[in-house]
């Protein structure tokens, strides 16, 4: 009995012995399998800097504060250099012009009357210039004292004011060269009133010349071509001097921006081609090569001396285009460094 029991407990002890080996090894494996898993964590990831698609644009504008009379595009439209985009009515242009073309109605009338020699005839078309001026500078005047207690009110700009006193003080002056030129006609036609009728009469073709020529510039004129990307005004609205009414966006002159840290440069030299994926286009793979590096200023709390060895780094934009034609290719899209 007591050789059998030996038997039974030296099995027992070489079961335990067994079962504790493999409790061992099995807790060795999955410390081995962490350990593979954190160092597999522990890698450093593929860092991906995303840019965003740009392009050269043109802004129009106009020369000429006015309302918007008529837009002739759309946006998403193609258009030319020199496709009319739109139209701003100026009605004081208008009235300048009408005024400018009186006047020289009325001055060519003088030189021809002076040239005829027919002394009544001078005198009385002079007269009427004279009248004309002193009616125009009525209107001037009223115009110029509109402005003043508009401005005093605090309605319009300092500028506005001006013009109006400039416009006053050309119509006195013009008033005293008509009076002047009837004055002469009063006393004869002589060959200096003859010349001087004709220089009137030229300057005065000479100013319907230059508002006509602001006229010309009611209407837009597209400077290159594009793609019609932004209108700002809708037909109807008021729109100052040098107000942009829309955007033109050069679409074959596409580029690309990325804020890289400064670190990131070393790899991004000027004019070095880089790999690049475009989300939009189905993850194409292209390559774009940089042309514009540029620091995007400094932090707030940027300090000369850091401890520990440490120092502010500064980002920078990088722009780069294509290296090739890319169909479908629109500002706005991402762009993918890797």
């Amino acid at each position: 009995m007591d050789t059998n029991e030996n038997t039974q407990m030296r099995t027992e002890v070489r079961k335990r012995d067994r079962a504790l080996l493999a409790g061992l090894g099995i807790f060795a494996l999955v410390i081995a399998g962490i350990a593979i898993i954190g160092i597999y964590l522990m890698k450093p990831a593929d860092t991906t800097t995303q840019g965003q698609a740009d392009c050269d644009a043109v802004r129009v504008s106009g020369k000429l504060p006015g309302r918007v009379e008529r837009i002739f595009v759309h946006e998403g439209d193609q258009v030319h250099a020199g496709d009319t985009l739109a139209k701003v009515y100026s009605s004081t242009v208008d009235a300048k012009l009408y005024q400018a073309q009186a006047m020289q109605e009325a001055a060519s009338q003088q030189s021809a009357k002076a040239d005829a020699g027919t002394r009544e005839e001078l005198r009385r078309g002079a007269y009427n210039v004279w009248q004309q001026a002193l009616a125009a500078e009525a209107i001037a005047k009223k115009t110029y004292q509109r402005m003043q207690n508009l401005f005093d009110q605090g309605v319009v700009t300092e500028q506005k004011r001006d013009e109006a006193r400039a416009a006053f003080d050309a119509a006195t002056a013009q008033v005293a060269a008509a009076k002047s030129q009837y004055d002469m006609a009063v006393n004869g036609a002589q060959s200096q009133d003859k010349a001087a009728a004709r220089g009137m009469a030229n300057a005065a073709r000479g100013t319907v010349m230059e508002v006509k020529s602001l006229l010309e510039d009611q209407y837009l004129i597209a400077p290159c071509d594009g793609e019609v990307s932004e209108i700002y005004p809708q037909e109807g609205e008021l729109v100052a001097m040098g107000t942009p009414i829309m955007t033109i966006s050069k679409l074959d002159k596409m580029w690309v921006s990325f804020s890289v840290r400064e670190q990131m440069l070393e790899n991004m030299p000027m004019g070095k081609e880089i790999d690049v994926v475009i989300p939009a286009l189905g993850n194409k793979q292209t390559k774009m090569k940089i042309y514009y590096i540029h620091d995007m200023g400094s932090y707030a709390v940027w300090q000369a001396t850091k401890a520990y060895g440490q120092y502010d780094a500064k980002t920078f934009e990088v722009k780069a285009r294509p290296t090739e034609p890319l169909p479908n290719f629109r500002p706005g899209m991402s762009v993918l460094l890797k």
